[in-house]
């Protein structure tokens, strides 16, 4: 060190101004790609002290510090030579730079100055073509008009020549040369559209024109002569001069031609106007078939005599066949209206049903096309039966809703069955409903007729029920549903499918209302009449007798035989399904009606009254089942437990419960396991009532001592056991309870457990025995804190004294609102039911007396 600090390399001020010479980020970092080096003197954040003290760690290091030192100065040297030479080389940039500069100014300007002597010469080049083309364009367009003129010249000519021929030939009546003759002679007209100014062409148009109207009335005059009147010579000789007529008739306005086919159409049907008149035997509804196979031999006459006559593009045959619908449907509808009282179900399906297959087979044989107008969308009429009667079968093997299979068709006669084979719906052909629709005026009639037979229908199936009573689940695969629904709702399927086939307006609109009251018929007349009446269920006329007959038979409890138990199981089954089944038909007239009249369908309504009917079931078999409990709760409270001395087995009042659930339970579970929701449903009201008044029936047992609070713990636990398995009760199937059902249990019963544990323990001090209570029972109020004191026993100065101190405790806010509220029940269940409500009717009346 003493070396570098002789030879004074570096002195302080050399040291501070190397350490301010730093360079920004990005200058470093461009410095860096440019120029890499991985000499540490080359790093921007060198520091001599460190490159010194790693270049000369150790004292003997500095023996070469001559040599370091020397080839730091060569280095330096080094440096100012390059810098030098850097130095001098940019002396001359400045005017090599400049001289750059001009020479590229000169070289743009020679650059510019070529550019426009070229631009020049172009413009040149332009007005040396233009020069040499103008003549060559006027040849063009003297050549031009010239075609155009001979072209011209050529069409008047044919046009005055053609004006003169077409006078002639229509003179003779040569109507073959004159059909072909006439389409050219208006072909060269059109080019004289745009000289009808002028007078010469203005008069040859005009004379085309008279000559088109003398043809029209001509072929006319002559077709009519052919086939009008006492003198008709329509004939072998005539033939020829018709039928090219008739090319004549295309060639002429369409006017021509429509009057022409109207008259011959209405010639032809003239005799059907007289034979099937409004006083004519023939024309009602019962010979309605004459009508129609009237039409088919006229049309077999017409092709054989009169179809070679005119263009198979005018579709004759066709026309007749369309007039005649059009002639029929006003004529039926006019004949109806004035003798509607004649016309019964029977009739009117006869006189449908054989239109409908005229009408197939008018579709099967023409295309329609000389209808204007495609006919109202109704759904394409196949065969119309009898009102049927309810289907005998089992309507629960495989599928069981009728409305998930296909619609099935009844194909009677002659009716072409290959759509139904097939599968694969046509499209709608315009004759479909042509003369039908007609009829729907009057489809009142057989709705009415499906009204009397499923007003039938349900009688039946009252006489069946009180005969035969509810299915019963005597096999494995067996249904407890009523056989009745399904036969009802295959019913309605035909009758929906054959209404569909007649009309999909208002009529089937007036079948959904019909079968809106029966579905509540059968809900109420077969379902809800036929549930099995408890003491609770009584009308509101004679609920006192009731009230009064409960009282003077007290101790005695109204329980649901195993007969009724399985109807009102099989009940709700049913109920099910037609809520379900009624869902679908909805949809499925919605898909029957026209678009515009499916909103006006709606049956949630009796969807709604089939779900009331599943309440009630439910409502039922809880009834029963609590029912059948309260002896045993009542056992309970009469117990006298300040005696009980030891905790044993489960007390028999629990026995007594656990016995009656263990028979009910497996029964009622069979019954429902095709509707496992609803048995769930059941499984919670059931939970949801029982669990407060087994609470309740605690808080009635009094004086009751530690063993015994622990007798009656070790009882609520084995009913919260019991209650938690109640749905899988008596099952040879372990199946998980719903976890709905199992946290209502939980909470209820804990609920039960918490007081009693309340109760065991000790009141003193008091204060401790208040924190308790609201720790262990925060959800309850002062009312269930006086009933677990009036439990444990004590003395009316002790139960003041803990009371007052639990209103100190709680906010008097909270105790009052808990108090107006009532008491809390473990979980939210539905309204108190009206039996328990009248029971307490009972308990007030004895009181008093």
């Amino acid at each position: 060190m003493a070396a570098v600090e002789e030879d004074e390399l570096f002195d302080d001020d050399q040291v501070s101004d190397l350490s301010l010479l730093a360079f920004p980020p990005e200058v470093q970092a461009a410095i860096d790609q440019v120029l890499p080096s991985d000499d540490p003197l080359d790093k921007p954040d060198f520091n001599p002290v460190d490159y010194i003290n790693s270049v000369f760690p150790t004292e003997q290091s500095l023996s070469n510090i001559d040599e370091v030192i020397g080839k730091i100065r060569f280095k330096i040297r080094k440096l100012d030579g390059e810098i030098r030479t850097v130095v001098r080389g940019q002396t001359n940039v400045g005017e090599d730079g400049r001289y750059a500069l001009e020479e590229a100014q000169k070289a743009i300007q020679e650059l510019f100055s070529k550019i426009k002597d070229i631009k020049d010469k172009a413009e040149k080049s332009e007005e040396m073509v233009k020069e040499i083309t103008r003549d060559i364009k006027q040849l063009d367009h003297a050549k031009r008009h010239l075609t155009s003129s001979i072209t011209t010249l050529n069409h008047l000519h044919m046009l005055v020549g053609g004006v003169e021929s077409l006078n002639t030939l229509t003179r003779r009546r040569q109507y073959g040369e004159v059909a072909n003759l006439l389409q050219g002679v208006l072909n060269v007209l059109e080019h004289f559209q745009k000289y009808t100014s002028i007078p010469q062409i203005k008069e040859l148009a005009d004379r085309v024109k008279q000559i088109q109207g003398e043809l029209g009335t001509q072929i006319l005059a002559d077709f009519e002569e052919a086939f009008q009147g006492s003198g008709a010579k329509y004939g072998p000789g005539n033939q020829k001069q018709l039928k090219e007529a008739c090319y004549v008739v295309n060639v002429l306005e369409l006017k021509v031609k429509r009057d022409l086919l109207n008259w011959f159409v209405k010639l032809q049907l003239a005799e059907y106007m007289v034979l099937f008149g409004e006083n004519q035997d023939v024309a009602w509804l019962d010979k309605i078939d004459r009508r129609y196979a009237w039409i088919k031999r006229t049309l077999v006459d017409f092709e054989e005599k009169f179809g070679h006559l005119f263009p198979l593009d005018w579709e004759v045959s066709e026309r007749i066949c369309v007039e005649f619908c059009e002639i029929t449907r006003k004529e039926l509808g006019k004949m109806m209206s004035k003798r509607t009282g004649e016309i019964d179900v029977k009739l009117l399906l006869f006189a449908i049903q054989r239109t409908t297959n005229f009408e197939a087979l008018m579709a099967k044989r023409f295309t329609g096309v000389t209808l204007q107008t495609v006919q109202p969308q109704n759904p394409k009429p196949i065969a119309v039966s009898k009102p049927l009667p309810a289907v005998s079968l089992n309507p629960f093997e495989e599928s069981t809703n009728p409305f998930e299979q296909e619609d099935e068709v009844k194909i009677e006669d002659n009716q072409p069955v290959e759509e139904a084979k097939s599968g694969v719906k046509e499209p709608i052909s315009p004759f479909t409903g042509i003369i039908s629709k007609c009829f729907e005026p009057l489809l009142y009639i057989y709705i009415e007729s499906q009204d009397r037979n499923l007003a039938e229908l349900i009688g039946r199936f009252l006489e069946d029920f009180r005969l035969h009573g509810t299915p019963r689940l005597d096999t494995e695969v067996g249904s407890n549903v009523l056989p009745s629904c399904a036969d009802l709702f295959v019913f309605y399927k035909k009758c929906m499918v054959q209404c569909s086939q007649l009309s999909t307006g208002r009529p089937m609109l007036d079948l959904t209302r019909t079968f809106q009251k029966y579905l509540k018929e059968y809900a109420v007349r077969i379902l809800m009449n036929n549930l099995p009446k408890l003491s609770g269920q009584s009308s509101s006329s004679s609920a006192a007798t009731s009230l009064i007959q409960s009282i003077l038979k007290e101790g005695e409890v109204i329980k649901l035989i195993e007969e009724e138990q399985c109807r009102i199981c099989s009940i709700l089954c049913t109920a099910e399904y037609c809520m379900e089944t009624t869902q679908q038909l909805e949809e499925k007239l919605k898909e029957k009606v026209d678009p515009d009249l499916s909103t006006q369908i709606d049956l949630n309504a009796e969807q709604d009254i089939f779900h009331n009917v599943i309440s009630n079931c439910i409502h039922l078999l809880v009834q029963d089942l609590e029912t059948a409990c309260e002896p045993a709760l009542t056992a309970m409270n009469k117990m006298n437990w300040s005696t009980v001395e030891a905790v044993g087995d489960q007390s028999s009042y629990v026995t007594g419960i656990t016995g009656h659930l263990k028979t009910n339970l497996p029964l009622i579970r069979d019954h429902l396991a095709s509707s496992r929701k609803y048995f769930t449903q059941f499984c919670v009201k059931f939970a949801n009532t029982f669990i407060p008044k087994f609470i309740s029936a605690l808080f009635r047992c009094k004086s009751i001592t530690t063993v015994a609070a622990e007798q009656l713990l070790l009882d609520t636990h084995s009913l919260k056991t019991l209650l938690l398995d109640l749905p899988s009760l008596g099952s040879q199937i372990s199946r998980k309870a719903p976890a709905s059902y199992t946290k209502i249990v939980i909470k209820g019963m804990t609920k039960a457990e918490m007081i009693l544990k309340v109760v065991m323990s000790p009141h003193e001090p008091p204060q401790g025995y208040v924190d308790n209570f609201i720790r262990l029972l925060h959800d309850s109020d002062i009312g269930e804190f006086q009933k677990v004191l009036e439990m444990k026993g004590l003395k009316k100065g002790e139960i003041s004294s803990l009371l007052e101190m639990y209103r100190a405790r709680i906010p008097v806010s909270m105790a009052l609102g808990k108090h107006s509220e009532g008491p809390k029940e473990t979980t939210v269940h539905s309204p108190e039911p009206e039996s328990s409500r009248i029971r307490k009717l009972e308990k007030l009346i004895k009181k008093r007396l």
